[in-house]
């Protein structure tokens, strides 16, 4: 059975659109099982409808014709309880007898749900009165469930609308998760990930000749590659080994290969997506072996597919026009994409993966670009030249937006701005409260000197978190000591006198290097951040070197520890800082050592914050991490992403005793991370009596302006009545009541009072 799951899944994955694929499980279903018909309904939203999509042993030409109402019929029934059905007779249903004509009578339907959402239902038919057997509805069930992701890829890409032909007007409103807020205007550029057959695209063409002239010149490049590492390997690998590489180049030098890519092209498929196609059925032949050693070899013509689709990229790439307002739009945007494109004509992102809580929306936050995550609703590649308008407040995308929706936004734009030059005047002014409490506020940057690097211009009494990483993950090689003094003394002179917090080196999890691999079962968990330095010494002394003789003089330098979990990992850091201090000494004999703090980010953490925070000079809490750790939940796996949420009353109760130790020890403590930039939120951090916050630099002029709202007081009650709330959601709404009482919603979401 599962060998064909496993088959039916990669013959859908050959194929190029949803109802295709879907006429491939259907097969298989009246094909492979002792039932007579099957058929596959998915839920149009927009309609609120079940429409047959694919069909065995009923007439075809009710194919994206038949449709039932929700909550109608046996179909609606079986979505309405998300339950399977099983009957002996179902001719009692109007829509069953109106879909079979009586020629069926036993029925089994199973809703197809994935993440909680009904996506459609699966149904299978026998002529015999009697209930389907145990055996066959188990395999029903099971492979409802298998393919629930692939559907809900296949209807996120707009494989519903197409399949149904649906009339679209010219304007198109798409749907997502917000990412980073604000709302932008602009034409989509789209990219996708490199030498990544699973990211091609399809796409039509035209110029035949010179789409088999770049795939051969691919092929060519691929065998030369190949060629190339097999003499390199001669002296290092056995002759069995060494037969790999003979393999490898007998099927590149195959004609059945290149003509079969060559078929796909002339049929109209451009050169990657012809290539793609090819790739996948060979693996699928492979596949489909029960021998292990013919199984394998489908790997090989995976990497052999890689390797072809990367020279052929080389081939096709010309760097990308950016439009004067572009939009980014990729199946995953990275931040490599983010900080490749000119910053001046960046105006929006737009990403088909991804979480409100991924590092790519916390880079977005933080250079202020309107994004959307998870967009769902049509190919991304029919974005391409677009207008688009980006709603990064509530997570849509509009795509061609008429006269009437343009000049709306327009308005809402002119609002924001409105908004942002009122806040503008709060810059030199304290962040203080009423009863004069004061706070300072941080910025959170990331960017190499040479890039977009923010200033105390901005108002910020320093720099709370610069993540030293995001220069790391633009080189292609590991940076020199003195090309890291240069970074960081830039950043130092920018901000003098003012505080500078530099942490050090924190990869891992989905931070990774490109050219310090790391593969895991579970990188979250894994060897991450202050673990990876102190595993590699020389990294580690070569940046506290080059932060130490970077600070010389200007004395504004602290350093960070992120992902401590013991208080070994704090003395074994300590003394490598110590050791690179004395190292120092003799060239900068008047060098001062600096302030060295450590990040919060477990629950290990929490519960030792008073021991910690005695050996240190300070603890920053780092509230994304920290979220995720208390709450078992991977901030960037959308499919638990939903349950990421701040507000939980067990993150807040954290934070509390998180300053509580610290304080305890006479030491400050700040918070840094998203939380921190949330002007809901910042009513109750600053109740538990944070010394500073630390945003990104758009969010500080709204946390600014909601800080001096409020007294001390009122705030320390505010957050005495959420302790008493067990739910999120009525902890967020208590908040949201009491900002529209003051009258800055707008704080939230431009155009409210």
């Amino acid at each position: 059975m599962f060998a064909a799951l496993r088959r039916i899944i990669h013959e859908m994955d050959l194929v190029a659109d949803l109802p295709a694929a879907l006429n491939v499980v259907i097969k298989y279903i009246c094909d492979e099982l002792p039932v007579d018909a099957g058929a596959i309904f998915l839920l149009d939203d927009e309609r609120l409808e079940y429409v047959l999509l694919a069909a065995s042993g009923i007439s075809e030409n009710l194919v994206g014709q038949f449709r039932i109402s929700l909550g109608e019929g046996l179909i609606g029934l079986i979505g309405e309880r998300e339950e399977p059905i099983n009957l002996a007779d179902a001719n009692l249903y109007s829509d069953i007898i109106d879909l079979s004509k009586d020629q069926y009578r036993g029925f089994l339907g199973i809703p197809i749900i994935y993440q909680g959402h009904l996506l459609g239902v699966l149904t299978a038919q026998q002529r015999a009165a009697r209930a389907i057997d145990t055996e066959t509805t188990a395999r029903l069930i099971t492979l409802a469930i298998q393919l629930a992701s692939d559907i809900a890829t296949g209807c996120a890409k707009g494989g519903l609308q197409a399949a149904v032909k649906a009339k679209v007007s010219k304007m198109k409103e798409l749907s997502g998760v917000p990412g980073a807020p604000g709302v932008a205007m602009g034409k989509g550029l789209i990219f996708f990930p490199s030498a990544d057959l699973n990211a091609v695209p399809e796409r039509t063409i035209t110029e035949v000749k010179k789409e088999c002239d770049l795939f051969e010149a691919a092929l060519i490049a691929a065998r030369e590659e190949i060629h190339r590492l097999q003499i390199r390997a001669q002296s290092l690998l056995s002759v069995a080994e060494l037969a790999l590489f003979d393999a490898y180049l007998r099927i590149l030098e195959s004609r059945s290969l290149m003509n079969e890519v060559i078929e796909e092209i002339e049929g109209g498929q451009w050169a990657q997506g012809a290539l793609k196609r090819v790739i996948k059925r060979h693996v699928l032949h492979f596949e489909a072996f029960e021998d292990a050693y013919l199984r394998e070899r489908a790997a090989d013509f995976r990497d052999l597919g890689r390797r072809i689709l990367a020279h052929l990229q080389i081939e096709q790439k010309g760097l990308p026009k950016y439009p004067k307002k572009t939009i980014l739009v990729s199946e995953e945007v990275t931040a490599t994409h983010i900080l490749e494109a000119p910053r001046e004509r960046l105006a929006g992102i737009v990403s088909a993966s991804g979480s409100a809580n991924s590092h790519v929306a916390i880079l977005a936050r933080t250079l202020g670009i309107p994004t959307v995550m998870g967009l769902t609703g049509l190919p991304l590649d029919q974005l391409a030249n677009k207008e688009l308008i980006v709603d990064g407040y509530n997570g849509q995308v509009i795509v061609s937006p008429n006269a009437a929706i343009k000049q709306e936004f327009k308005a809402l734009m002119r609002e924001e701005q409105q908004l942002a030059d009122k806040l503008e005047q709060l810059k030199d002014l304290p962040a203080e409260t009423k009863d004069k409490h004061r706070v300072s506020l941080l910025l959170n940057i990331g960017l190499a000197p040479e890039g977009e690097m923010p200033t105390v211009d901005t108002g910020a009494d320093g720099v709370g978190l610069y993540r030293t990483e995001l220069t790391f993950m633009m080189r292609e090689r590991f940076p020199s000591e003195p090309e890291q003094q240069v970074w960081y003394q830039q950043l130092l002179a920018s901000f003098s006198p003012r505080p500078v917090v530099m942490r050090t080196l924190d990869i891992g999890g989905d931070k990774t290097l490109p050219y310090f691999p790391v593969k895991e079962a579970n990188p979250v968990l894994g060897w991450r951040g202050i673990r990876v330095s102190l595993d590699h010494p020389e990294i580690f002394l070569q940046q506290v070197r080059a932060m130490l003789s970077a600070g010389a003089g200007l004395d504004n330098l602290s350093i960070l520890l992120p992902m401590i979990t013991s208080v070994s990992e704090i003395e074994q850091s300590l003394a490598l800082i110590q050791q690179a201090y004395q190292e120092l000494l003799a060239e900068y004999p008047l060098l001062k050592m600096p302030p060295v703090g450590l990040m919060v980010e477990t629950p290990a953490a929490v519960y030792q914050s008073y021991e910690m925070a005695k050996r240190v000079d300070f603890l920053s809490v780092g509230s994304n991490d920290l979220i995720q750790y208390l709450l078992a939940v991977d901030r960037n796996n959308p499919q638990v992403a939903s349950r990421y949420d701040g507000f939980h009353p067990a993150v807040l109760r954290s934070l509390q005793q998180a300053v509580k130790g610290c304080h305890k020890a006479k030491k400050p403590i700040t918070l840094c991370g998203e939380l921190a930039s949330d002007p809901l939120m910042i009513i109750l951090l600053l109740a538990m009596e944070f010394d500073a916050f630390s945003m990104s630099p758009s969010a500080l002029s709204r946390v600014k302006w909601v800080i001096r709202q409020f007294t001390l007081t009122r705030a320390k009650a505010i957050l005495k009545q959420a302790l008493k709330m067990d739910d999120p959601q009525e902890i967020r709404t208590y908040l949201e009541s009491i900002v529209e009482e003051h009258h800055f919603a707008g704080l939230i979401r431009a155009g409210r009072s």
